[in-house]
């Protein structure tokens, strides 16, 4: 049954108000809007609680995360009673700031607000905290704190909770003085109720709990919170305000398949709203579906944004790593470096015990982006690939591809000497990326099915072809090769209902460019066609 979200009377097309926003901070006049009830640190307390009760705590989450609307939204709910006084800075053109121009800029964004917000409440003590600042000027972390320790001796019935966004963008040189006094000022009043500065938030995308700084961690005095992505809830609560005004609804079925895809990413999440209701299907009641969403997906993946392009450049510092999570079932390490800037980056996640990428639509995007960097096209020796009516000659494209890699050498298989299947996986993958980037075939990699998870999957005009590529790093091959036969035969080809699939074997055993010639393997009623490619080394 295909239900739909939102309004499903047959009443005339409005046009939206709002927009799902794609950039900067959301503002609910202008732009659909939910809010994230499950933030919370690792005792199940959420932001309010954790202000309410003094604590000092930092938040991490990788941009375009809603990280600002987030705490935009904190403040106001926090302005709601009159004690509190919220400051919300932001570092984020800081970096490159010496000490003195750093601490002039705070001095200018927090003296303002506080000043309006006393002023606000009708504080009773604005007048004599105006004149304390006018006299008191910051210039390092010394004067920061000490004035803290005034406004505490001033306002003991008001609560300052200092929140601190984009705070990886503190100058480097600042970081350790800064952090050190925060953590004086939370010891020095951890005790006490009557306090002015009662909370601090630090904000950015890395976990500023696990800085080591001078030998020491200086803020591990802090709860730490992740910022959760879109529920499938909140996915469902935002495309229902967009049929609310216009009167087009969403299915479930696409509601549920873009929580899927994207993992509720809530950049990809609104760049999705608004390509399904500006480009797929706009200006119709006519309810948006599972097929308008595969166009979306289809349409963004082909698209040239800021949001990628920025992704992208984290990605490329650590490909080979994303290329291992990608293919190789790679096991989460929480202290992994390379991991660990991935998962800040937004790239990846902690599934389980697995790393694995973040959502769909990343892995297929800078998957698919580091194929074409391969350049694999340029080797292909298109004059033996034939296209016998609607099918591929798969035997010649596996061939050509061992030619390819006798072409190319095996540097890239080795890393500290051990030979790493992904390598190879990756580059076939890549190759015959080059037979479905035209749009009539579909290329599908660590494919879960009933009985396992098949290497690659790719279809092309209906026909599937199904391949399991291992590494030899043993003398005898058979093993091997039997256990591949049998996993491709027994779980694969079954499942999928295929009669024929291929194993690809890369032997460090054979020297690279050794002669590659297909092997014919029956079991019961189904064929594997095996190839041994030689990645061994000649020197």
């Amino acid at each position: 049954m295909n239900e739909t979200i939102g309004n499903t009377d047959q009443k005339p097309y409005r046009k939206p108000v709002r927009i799902f926003e794609n950039s900067g901070t959301v503002n609910p006049v202008e732009s659909y809007y939910v809010h994230l009830e499950n933030v919370s640190n690792s005792q199940g307390q959420d932001i309010k609680t954790m202000v309410d009760r003094g604590r000092y705590f930092s938040m991490f989450a990788p941009r375009q995360s809603g990280k600002t609307t987030f705490l935009e939204r904190i403040r106001t709910d926090l302005h709601k009673d009159k004690t509190y006084a919220a400051i919300l800075l932001s570092f984020q053109d800081y970096k490159n700031l010496n000490k003195k121009e750093f601490y002039a800029e705070i001095e200018k964004d927090l003296y303002g607000q506080l000043i309006n917000r006393l002023k606000d409440v009708c504080c009773e003590k604005a007048e004599m905290v105006f004149h304390f600042l006018e006299n008191h000027h910051l210039v390092n972390h010394i004067s920061f704190r000490k004035l803290f320790e005034e406004l505490n001796r001033i306002l003991q019935f008001k609560k300052i909770v200092v929140l601190i966004d984009e705070f990886d963008g503190i100058p480097k040189k600042e970081l350790e003085n800064f952090l050190t006094s925060l953590r004086a000022l939370y010891l020095k009043y951890k005790m006490e109720e009557k306090k002015a500065l009662y909370s601090i938030g630090l904000i950015g995308i890395r976990n500023i709990t696990k800085l080591i700084v001078g030998g020491v961690s200086p803020f591990n005095i802090a709860d730490h919170v992740e910022m959760p992505p879109f529920s499938l809830k909140n996915v469902r609560d935002l495309y229902a305000q967009y049929s609310e005004e216009t009167n087009q609804p969403f299915t479930d079925q696409a509601v549920q398949k873009i929580h899927a895809e994207t993992n509720g990413q809530t950049w990809l999440v609104n760049r999705l709203g608004t390509i399904l209701t500006v480009n797929v299907k706009p200006g119709t009641v006519e309810p948006i579906n599972e097929k308008d969403v595969d166009k979306a997906i289809q349409l963004l993946l082909q698209e040239k944004n800021d949001h990628f392009d920025n992704l992208y450049e984290k990605a490329k510092l650590f490909k080979e790593s994303f290329i291992e999570i990608v293919f190789d079932n790679v096991k989460y390490k929480a202290d992994n470096e390379d991991q660990g800037w991935l998962e800040q980056y937004g790239l990846i996640k902690k599934k389980e015990a697995k790393a694995v990428v973040a959502n769909n639509i990343y892995k297929r995007r800078f998957t698919e982006t580091f194929f074409t960097e391969a350049h694999i096209d340029e080797n292909i020796l298109t004059q033996t690939v034939g296209f016998p009516g609607d099918t591929l000659d798969m035997e010649n494209i596996l061939m050509d591809f061992s030619r390819y890699i006798a072409q190319i050498g095996v540097r890239a298989f080795y890393q500290e000497d051990k030979p790493y299947e992904r390598v190879g996986q990756f580059l076939l993958t890549a190759w015959l990326y080059q037979f479905v980037k035209s749009g009539e075939g579909e290329l599908h990699y660590e494919v879960v099915t009933g009985l396992g998870r098949m290497d690659i999957l790719l279809t092309y005009k209906g026909r599937k072809y199904i391949i399991e590529t291992k590494v030899n790093r043993h003398d005898d091959i058979s093993v091997i090769l039997e256990q591949g036969i049998i996993q491709v035969s027994r779980k694969y080809l079954a499942t999928e209902g295929a009669g024929e699939g291929y194993l690809v074997i890369f032997d460090a055993r054979t020297v690279v460019g050794a002669s590659c010639k297909p092997q014919y393997h029956k079991a019961g009623e189904k064929r594997v066609t095996s190839f041994t490619i030689g990645i061994g080394r000649n020197d």
